[in-house]
């Protein structure tokens, strides 16, 4: 499983945007990407506006065809407009992937 951590810091008028931005890529991407495995949409604890996207795709390859993909494109038009990121935080392989063997 291949799995990754960005951040994204939106403009503070611009939150409830990029929140429905992201759970619209998050649900489409799921429904339709069969190597995506998990999207999920974090609010930072102390900073309103820092969120974080914890994605988990099948392998490397799944997630480069999401990257490649209209769900990833339409995001980041609309987003760009509001946010700065990604900023990678985190990202490889997950290490004893029982879902492989």
């Amino acid at each position: 499983m291949y799995q990754f951590l960005v951040s994204f810091t939106v403009r503070p008028d611009r939150r409830d945007d990029f929140v429905r931005a992201a759970h619209r890529t998050a649900r489409d991407s799921l429904a339709n990407e069969p190597g995506s495995h998990r999207f999920e949409v974090i609010a930072d604890e102390e900073d309103p506006d820092v969120f974080y996207l914890n994605e988990v795709y099948a392998d490397l390859d799944a997630f480069q065809a999401h990257a490649a993909g209209p769900y990833f494109a339409a995001f980041f038009a609309e987003a760009a407009g509001y946010a700065e990121g990604p900023t990678w935080l985190m990202r490889g392989n997950l290490v004893g992937d029982r879902a492989a063997a």
